[in-house]
C-alpha cells in the first residue's frame, strides 16, 4: 500500500481534472525533480498509446512493448517504425523469445485451452518483469473510460500495489473518447496500425482480434464470444500468478502419478 501522503497526492491530482498534456507535463516535471522517479510508457501501439507517445516526443520517456509472439505483422511493422523515433524496450514471455519456443513448452493454442494461463505468461508476467527490471516507479498507459468494461471507472492517477514498492499508473487520456483520439491522430499526422483502415478499432493478438461491425463498441472485436475484456497486463497480477503456479503444480503432480501408475 502506498504511504498516505502518496495516496493523498494522487487524489488531489485526480480532482484537478487536467487535460492530457498537463498531466504528462506534471509527470515529466516529477521525473526531473530531485526525487527523479523512473517513468516509462506501457504501449501496445494502439491509437491511445500512439497519441501519448506523440505528446511525449522529445521528453525521453521510453516505451515498454510486450511482444506476445502473436502480434499481427502490421503491428510489428509499426513497432519497427516507432523504434526510429522512440526508445522501445521489448519484452517476451519468460524463457520463450520465439513463438516456436513458447509452443514447444505450452502447446500450439494455449489461448484457447487455458486463456488465463496464456494471459499470465504472455502479458502479465512479462509486463511485471519489464517494470521491475527497468525500475519503473511511474507507468503511463493509454487506457480510457470510454473503452468500457473494467476501464469504465478508472482514474487518471492510480496506485498499483502489485509492485513493491507500489507503482503509480497514469492514464492521461482517461477522459477522452474514441473520436477525440482519432481527431488528434489525424490532426497531427500520427502513424498508426494499417489494420485500423480495415475495420479494426482495437488490436491485440491475431487469434483473438476481429474487425468490429457497424455500431459495435471500440473493444468488441477483442475476444469476441468470450466473457473477458482485459488481456492480463492491467489485471490482478498476484491472483494470476497464484493460479498459474497452482495449475503448474497440479499438472506436475498428475504427471508424476501417471508415471508411477
Amino acid at each position: 500500500m502506498p504511504p498516505p501522503a502518496a495516496l493523498a497526492a494522487a487524489a488531489a491530482w485526480n480532482a484537478l481534472d487536467e487535460a492530457p498534456a498537463a498531466v504528462l507535463a506534471r509527470i515529466v516535471a516529477l521525473r526531473d525533480s530531485p526525487a527523479a522517479p523512473v517513468v516509462v510508457q506501457s504501449s501496445a501501439l494502439g491509437p491511445s498509446g500512439l497519441v501519448i507517445s506523440h505528446m511525449l516526443r522529445g521528453a525521453g520517456v521510453p516505451i515498454v512493448f510486450i511482444d506476445t509472439l502473436y502480434h499481427f505483422d502490421e503491428t510489428l511493422a509499426l513497432l519497427e517504425l516507432t523504434k526510429q523515433s522512440h526508445a522501445v524496450h521489448v519484452f517476451t514471455p519468460l524463457g520463450a523469445p520465439t513463438r516456436e519456443a513458447f509452443e514447444a513448452a505450452h502447446g500450439t493454442e494455449l489461448w484457447a485451452t487455458d486463456p488465463d494461463k496464456y494471459d499470465y505468461l504472455v502479458k502479465a508476467e512479462p509486463g511485471h518483469r519489464a517494470f521491475e527490471q527497468l525500475g519503473a516507479q511511474i507507468v503511463i498507459t493509454g487506457r480510457r473510460r470510454s473503452q468500457g468494461a473494467e476501464r469504465s471507472s478508472l482514474s487518471v492517477y492510480e496506485w498499483d500495489s502489485s509492485f513493491d514498492p507500489p507503482v503509480l499508473k497514469v492514464n492521461p487520456l482517461a477522459n477522452w473518447s474514441f473520436d477525440q483520439v482519432w481527431a488528434y491522430i489525424r490532426a497531427n499526422g500520427v502513424a498508426y496500425n494499417a489494420l485500423h483502415d480495415k475495420g479494426y478499432k482495437s488490436i491485440g493478438d491475431w487469434h483473438s482480434t476481429q474487425p468490429t461491425a457497424p455500431g459495435e463498441g471500440e473493444r468488441d472485436g477483442r475476444w469476441k464470444g468470450q466473457a473477458k475484456s482485459e488481456c492480463g497486463l492491467h489485471k490482478d497480477y498476484f491472483k494470476m500468478r497464484a493460479k498459474a503456479l497452482a495449475d503448474q503444480r497440479a499438472a506436475e503432480s498428475a504427471a508424476e502419478s501417471a508415471a508411477v501408475a
